[in-house]
């Protein structure tokens, strides 16, 4: 994601409501840049491959995955530049009117 905006913000959000597709994501944070196959991601959290690879769908649609050939495997990846965006949105007015205990510093970046 450039940049964050409303609409990005609910397609991430909206990816997210969702049981399987919150445990696919968390998963994908575990291994980190490494990476997961679908296999393993399947085997691990007990998903059928074809309900996983609709969940997966999603998670790279609202940008939250990255998707990356292997040879003959895929490897999923998180985007965490995509989720700390998220944040940043969603913490920006933080604040706003009242005295806040999160410094001014940590809020502007």
């Amino acid at each position: 994601m450039n940049t964050m905006d409303e609409k990005i913000s609910v397609l991430a959000l909206g990816a997210l409501a969702q049981t399987v597709r919150l445990r696919i994501y968390r998963a994908v944070v575990g291994v980190g840049p490494v990476g997961i196959t679908p296999g393993a991601l399947a085997a691990e959290l007990a998903v059928l491959p074809s309900s996983l690879s609709l969940h997966i769908k999603e998670l790279l649609y609202a940008r939250l995955l990255t998707q990356e050939r292997s040879g003959r495997h895929l490897i999923y990846r998180p985007s965490i530049d995509a989720m700390n965006e998220l944040l940043a949105y969603l913490s920006a007015h933080c604040c706003q009117t009242v005295k806040c205990k999160v410094d001014a510093a940590a809020r502007a970046k």
